[in-house]
């Protein structure tokens, strides 16, 4: 074989003749030819086998040339001829490459036959490619249809053969076939043309499908060979990121395939490769490219959960990207860092680099959890409960982190304070320190341990020896310093020197008569140890002198240095030194003694080790539990967000702070008990869910043992828990015994067996389990109807005035048989009036009456609503109660009398009309709530009977008549559907029967109810005399209760009633008395209506109790639309700076809720400025900003600005005060000011000109032209600084000055114009009938002074503003015109 085969860039290229030898396709064979020319290639593969391609190639390469025109099979077949061409090569050639008699023709022949079969393998597989491609963009299911088959078979065909093409070429290629190369050089050209299909594959965007995987992971594995053994790792590096930039889907793939040539082929450089390009890249590139970004960042995210490892030595490029703009890129790396900390630098094996490396990475980490991108904040705190739960993050960062968590808890995105709460649920998932985090339980172990270690350092103190230095190691540390010292006194010979020492010498004489030897020799041994050397060395030589003889300076006799260090040394460590060291040593220990001494002291280091280790851990313990607590406070406010996702994470807190007995957990378990009413489905889900996690999934060996749990659980739960509470668990306990479990019957049994006092409870448990068997009757009705004599028996017959809690839970479980509570439908369930169950209650009642128990106006309520909800005549019963009531509160008088004279003790007879009247109190206490519940009886349950009965007949009497009957009556009956009469005259009449009985009938001459009446308005009307606080609040409460009954007695008493609330000096009797106002005004709204102004003055009232139920009761009213919104609402506004926060809250509340009423506050707000900015009122300037600046928050709509701009301008003319025009103008600033607003202020100019002189209107309004300037568009911002510089001036200069200066100037202008013409001759007339125009005049003309000025209007109760304010935007004239003269339409106000 003469030429070589040349890998082609293009197909074309094959038809240019190149270099020698070089091969040329000879002759392009047109369509038709090729069905018999493959035919042949096929006879040949048969016959000649793969070597047949070197004589057939220009067959193939005919069909690439064609492959638009030819047909799908024939390409098929000739794909199917290429891969068996390749997979026999793939088997030919390893015995091939083995032989040693290879020669280089054949050698040539191969390696041709190599390089044609791959490059038309190639080529053809990226037509099939980009075929496929097309085929599926053009079969694609357009919106809204069904997706249709393709058309064409080769499509499909294509899409299983991938495959097979891909595992022939691995075949080929993973067999060393380099050496059929010179010198082993794969050419560049062949690599390009394997790569380019591979790559060429991937761009599919359905090669992410999982339907995908295999040719998929085929294409990874072909590029790991082209990779591991063609030198492709550079290329390959270069195209991933050509890849990602242009196709984000495949950052999946792309991370797939890297970390597959890294881990299964060794190439691990190219993650350091791939990692650094992407590490190059700046900021502005990342900018650009946008949705690259997303792909590097994805692509990094995984690749660091499938290599991290071999991320870590290239990592430091990557943290460039954390101080750029790019917060994708912020995102991957903090993701990357977290997955290296969670699989590599984990554990306690680390050495002492890695924990360098994961400590730094940690601290970058937490650095983040501040970015200044929300999205970056929410990742990372996800990344930190990754690294928690993996149980990566030391202990010594748990409290750091923490903290930071819980500071994220307030942060503005939805996201991060998701993830937060995330975060700390794992913390305390995972927390290593206790399975009990309570501050409070840990407190007590800290403390002893604290003392214990403690007691173990003051111990070691004592036990450690203090170190001694001896004489000669201070001699030895002090001996250069005095040689040097010595040896410079005795060779300094200079005069001044030596008259200095004589004078001092002199003066040694004279004291060294007073002492001796001895004492000098102390002194010298002084001087040597307070390091005074010179005194030292001078008193040692002049000692000689003194004492020739001293046995202490004998040495001395020759002066010299060395005697007179070697005698300073003597002295200083004395004579006998030697002996004592002598002596010390052999009075030592032995050795073995002395080793036990060392281990003793080890084994105590060891100990006090331990005990310092064990009190940090308490410590750290201690501090985590605190800021699990602190956090708990604010998720708690969290189960109340509006955003669904936040809501649910914060009740899976809950519920893990609660398994965990974190103190205070039961308070968020407890709150989110609300939210089972939630309209938000998936809510309600989390909280029932949560419920039956903690309490109705209990552990236990046996089922009797999972009930006892569950009702300790629910008991604990329940323990003084509020009515709210209660309900709000029924519906979960309900769900319970609704659905069929196992536990049911064994819980119902033990809930009997604690009430009934089997088994030792307290009554509390016993208060409990009355209550949720009254729960499960909600579902079962025979749970508690089968056991009323049980019930009776225990609560409500002998021990009932020992306990009446007990006894009303126990009237609340029995209510819950009612029709009233189960809302059942069909024949109503009542008891025979002579039931024991009334008995007892009404003897309980009665015998209740005289006793001063402060639980038995509770159970009494309940008591009488149970009566009228399940008696059959509850209205007898109630009789009999009261006459007998009432005659065991005149037995108690009379006997009190009795008393009173036969002793006539001061203090017994006060201790005897105390008992009376609480007596009494509770006596109309009980005839109140008999007046409500029978008013309440006829008006639900007898009303509810009448239309019963009424449907009962009305369907007899149809079944009753014949069809002829039925036709007779179709066009009367037609009739009265169309007029809408059809039942309503048989309701009328119904509703006028029992309106006829509350007024004629209730309170008639032989009702019983009608002798309390006057007993009641006496003691209401006689304040002075009747003092008690008890009686007089029974009194008011059941006096409203009566006036309910009918409109002739609210009427009466009316006025009794708001002068007991006014002049009442109790804030019990005034917050009761508003509450029953508040039912009043709902029952008789037009009898009420002219007393509201009475209402809202209590808003004013010293007593925050009375301040704080009429906030409620008004906000009530206003919002149900019962009473209407008028001007006194001021007092509302008033109250967001109430001292209490609670009432504040509840004012803020009142108007968020206002607000989504149409138009509703910007109808009251010039009533609230006029009524707030009263001087009478005298409101601080300070409060008044800030109540106005939270009303003024609710204006949101351009037409109300305007609107509110004019009304507000125009009340400057009826201002008076300073402090008035300066409320206006702070008001005018506070609106959020827009274009059409500030032509409404430049229009209003004469309403405020007159004022700007006060500073406190110029800086508002000045404020006000500075918002507009930032904002403003030039044409705009012209106009804004022309104002504003006429409120300077006049604000200077005084308006009167500006006006004059400004008519000059025009009369100057109109002298110095145009020649006079006889049209203009009155010109300069009417210039000065209008001496004050100006520009402004131009934009807006002013009203003709013929046309009557109209009268403005401030109410707001006036039904045009609210239609001003909803005005539409295509009704607002967009332009005005200057020389128009016409009027624009105005407000009408």
């Amino acid at each position: 074989m003469s030429w070589d085969f040349a890998v082609p860039v293009s197909l074309d290229d094959l038809l240019k003749s190149g270099a020698v030898n070089q091969y040329v396709v000879q002759d392009v064979l047109s369509a038709k030819q090729l069905p018999s020319q493959l035919n042949n290639f096929k006879a040949a593969l048969r016959s000649q086998g793969p070597l047949c391609i070197l004589e057939h190639f220009d067959t193939v390469y005919s069909v690439l040339q064609h492959c638009r025109v030819v047909d799908v099979t024939l390409k098929e077949d000739t794909l199917q001829f290429l891969i068996q061409v390749v997979r026999g090569l793939s088997v030919s050639l390893p015995s091939l490459l083995l032989s040693s008699t290879l020669s280089a023709a054949d050698r040539k022949q191969q390696l041709n036959a190599v390089k044609m079969s791959v490059f038309l393998l190639c080529k053809l597989t990226e037509n099939l490619e980009s075929e496929s491609c097309r085929e599926s963009i053009i079969t694609a299911p357009s919106k809204g249809r069904k997706k249709e088959k393709a058309p064409g078979k080769g499509l499909q065909q294509w899409d299983s053969e991938r495959e097979t093409v891909l595992q022939s070429m691995i075949q080929l290629l993973q067999l060393d076939i380099r050496g059929l190369w010179n010198l082993s050089l794969v050419e560049e050209e062949f690599v390009s043309c394997v790569t380019c299909c591979c790559y060429k594959l991937l761009e599919n965007p359905t090669i992410g499908h999982v339907r995908n995987k295999a040719a998929r992971d085929a294409i990874i594995h072909l590029l790991g060979v082209m990779v591991k053994k063609y030198n492709h790792m550079l290329g390959a590096c270069v195209k991933v990121i050509q890849l990602l930039q242009h196709f984000e889907q495949l950052s999946s793939v792309c991370a797939q395939a890297v970390s597959a040539w890294c881990s299964e082929y060794g190439v691990k450089a190219i993650v350091g490769e791939v990692m650094r390009e992407i590490g190059q890249k700046s900021s502005d590139e990342l900018v650009r490219e946008g949705s690259g970004v997303k792909a590097f960042s994805s692509f990094l995210s995984e690749l660091s959960t499938l290599v991290p490892e071999a991320m870590i030595p290239n990592i430091s490029v990557l943290l460039a990207h954390l101080e750029g703009e790019s917060s994708s890129m912020r995102v991957a790396v903090c993701e990357v860092l977290g997955e290296v900390l969670i699989r590599v630098l984990s554990g306690d094996k680390l050495d002492d680099s890695g924990r360098v490396d994961r400590d730094r990475f940690l601290d970058t980490l937490q650095e983040h959890i501040h970015d200044t991108h929300s999205h970056v904040r929410a990742r990372v705190l996800q990344v930190y409960t990754r690294i928690v739960n993996s149980k990566a993050l030391p202990l010594c960062k748990y409290t750091e982190v923490m903290e930071l968590a819980v500071g994220r808890l307030g942060d503005k995105s939805v996201n991060v304070c998701k993830s937060a709460v995330q975060l700390l649920a794992a913390f305390i998932a995972h927390n290593p320190y206790s399975c009990k985090l309570s501050s409070v339980d840990l407190k007590s172990p800290l403390e002893k341990e604290m003392a214990k270690l403690k007691k173990m350092k003051e111990n070691m103190r004592e036990e450690v020896a203090v170190a001694v230095i001896s004489a000669s190691d201070l001699w030895a540390a002090m001996e250069p310093e005095v040689s040097n010292t010595v040896r410079s006194h005795l060779e300094d010979s200079r005069d001044a020197e030596r008259e200095e020492e004589c004078d001092e010498e002199d003066e040694m004489k004279r004291d060294e008569k007073e002492r001796s030897d001895r004492d000098t020799a102390v002194q010298i041994a002084q001087y040597l140890r307070h390091n005074k050397y010179r005194q030292a060395v001078r008193l040692c030589v002049q000692a000689h002198t003194l004492y020739p003889e001293s046995p202490f300076f004998s040495a001395l006799s020759d002066l010299n240095p060395d005697a007179v260090i070697s005698t300073l040394a003597s002295l200083f460590k004395g004579p006998k030194e030697d002996e004592a060291t002598e002596q010390a040593v052999n009075e030592q220990s032995p050795t073995s003694q002395k080793e036990g001494g060392k281990e003793s002291t080890e084994e105590a280091e060891n100990e006090l080790k331990k005990q310092e280790m064990l009190v940090q851990y308490l410590r750290d313990t201690e501090s985590f539990a605190l800021q699990v607590e602190r956090a708990i406070a604010v998720i708690n406010n969290m189960l109340y967000w509006k955003t669904s996702t936040v809501v649910q994470e914060a009740v899976q807190f809950c519920v893990t702070a609660h398994e965990f007995s974190v103190a205070d957990s039961v308070c968020g378990v407890r709150k989110m008990l609300p939210l089972v009413w939630s309209s938000d489905a998936a809510v309600k889900d989390a909280v029932i869910q949560a419920y039956r996690r903690l309490y109705l999934n209990p552990q236990g060996d046996s089922t009797r043992a999972k009930a006892q749990t569950l009702i300790d659980s629910l008991s604990e739960l329940m323990i003084d828990a509020s009515l709210g509470t209660i309900q709000c668990l029924e519906e979960i306990v309900q769900e319970f015994f609704s659905s069929e479990s196992s536990l049911q019957a064994s819980v119902v049994q033990v809930l009997w067996e604690r009430f009934s006092g089997k088994r030792e409870t307290s009554s509390l448990q016993r208060r409990a389990a009355v209550l949720l068997l009254g729960m499960a009757a909600r579902s079962e009705r025979e749970v508690v109807l089968s056991n009323l004599d049980t019930l009776c028996s225990v609560a409500l017959v002998e021990k009932v005035a020992e306990d009446y809690l007990l006894a009303r839970d126990t009237v609340l479980t029995i209510t819950n048989i009612t029709d009233h509570v189960r809302q059942s439908k069909g024949s109503p369930f009542r008891l025979p009036v002579d039931h024991h169950l009334f008995t007892c209650l009404i003897q309980a009642i009665a015998d209740g009456v005289i006793l001063s128990d402060v639980y038995w106006q509770t159970f009494m309520e309940q008591a009488i609503r149970l009566i009228y909800f399940l008696a059959e005549s509850p209205d007898q019963l109630c009789a009999r109660l009261l006459q007998r009531s009432a005659r065991c509160v005149l037995e108690q008088i009379t006997e009190g009398q009795e008393l009173n004279q036969t002793q006539i003790s001061e203090g017994s007879q006060d201790s005897v009309q105390q008992v009376n009247c609480v007596s009494l109190a509770q006596l109309l206490s009980l005839c109140g709530a008999v007046a409500f519940w029978q008013v309440s009886h006829l008006e639900r349950s007898v009303s509810m009977e009448l239309r019963r009965r009424r449907g009962e007949k009305e369907e007899k009497e149809e079944k009753d008549k014949g069809p002829v009957g039925k036709n007779k009556e179709a066009n009367d009956s037609c009739v009265e559907e169309e007029l809408g009469l059809t039942g309503a005259s048989a309701e009328d009449t119904e509703a006028e029967f029992i309106r006829k009985i509350c007024e004629t009938e209730l309170l008639a001459d032989g009702n019983v109810l009608s002798v309390f009446l006057p007993l009641l308005v006496k003691i209401c009307s006689s304040p002075g005399r009747y003092t008690h606080t008890q009686l007089t609040t029974a009194a008011c409460l059941a006096l409203s209760q009566f006036m309910m009954i009918s409109p002739t007695v609210c009427k009466d008493n009316i006025r009794l009633l708001f002068t007991v609330l006014e002049k009442s000096p109790l804030p019990v009797v005034r917050a009761n008395t508003i509450i029953a106002l508040g039912d009043l005004t709902v029952r008789f709204p037009n009898i009420l209506e002219p007393w509201t102004p009475n209402l809202y003055s209590r808003l004013c009232d010293e007593s925050t109790s009375v301040r704080l139920t009429a906030i409620t009761v008004l906000t009530q009213l206003v919002l149900k639309d019962v009473m209407k919104v008028k001007g006194q609402v001021s007092e509302v506004a008033v109250l967001l700076l109430d001292p209490e926060p609670h009432i504040a809250s509840l004012a803020l509340n009142f108007f968020n809720e206002l607000s989504a009423k149409d138009n509703a506050i910007y109808n009251l707000l010039p009533d609230i400025i006029s009524r707030l900015s009263d001087p009478e009122r005298g409101m601080k300037e300070e409060d008044f900003n800030t109540i106005m600046k939270q009303l003024f928050s609710y204006i949101t709509k351009e037409r109300q600005t305007e609107s509110l701009v004019e009304k507000l301008c125009q009340r400057f003319r009826t201002a008076k005060t300073e402090r008035q025009w300066a409320d206006l103008a702070v008001s005018l600033s506070l609106l959020s000011m827009c274009e059409r607003g500030f032509k409404k202020l430049q229009e209003c100019w004469d309403c405020y000109s007159d004022k700007l002189a006060e500073e406190s209107v110029y800086q508002p309004l000045l404020s006000i032209m500075a918002k507009l300037r930032r904002r403003a568009k030039p044409q705009f911002k012209a106009q804004v600084e022309e104002l504003e510089k006429k409120l300077t001036a006049v604000h200077t200069k005084g308006l009167e000055n500006v006006e004059n200066e400004e008519g000059e100037h025009q009369l100057e202008e109109q002298t110095q114009g145009q020649t006079p013409a006889p049209k203009s001759a009155r010109r300069p007339t009417r210039a000065r009938a209008k001496s004050k125009m100006d520009e402004s005049d131009l934009v807006t003309p002013k009203r003709s002074r013929a046309r009557p000025k109209k009268v403005i209007a401030f109410s707001s109760d006036e039904g045009e503003d609210e239609e001003d304010a909803v005005m539409a935007e295509s009704e607002t004239p967009k332009v005005t015109t200057p020389i128009s003269r016409t009027r624009r339409t105005r407000l009408r106000h």
